[in-house]
């Protein structure tokens, strides 16, 4: 489940399979916040990158 929004989604790294999680493929991690530290959804994870990507451009 996502800690940000409460959506259920897959993980590998949690589910402990042997296939790359989802976010592997994902720009290098930005720094999420203390607060919301934990597993992300697919949405909310690429939402907060496009967001800190955008403020470092401006």
């Amino acid at each position: 489940m996502c800690i940000r929004c409460g959506a259920e989604f897959g993980c590998a790294m949690r589910d402990r399979t042997s296939e790359p999680c989802w976010c592997a493929a994902l720009p290098p991690a930005v720094p999420v916040p203390l607060e919301k530290v934990g597993c992300w959804c697919p949405t909310c994870l690429r939402a907060h990158i496009e967001a800190e990507l955008a403020k470092r451009s401006s």
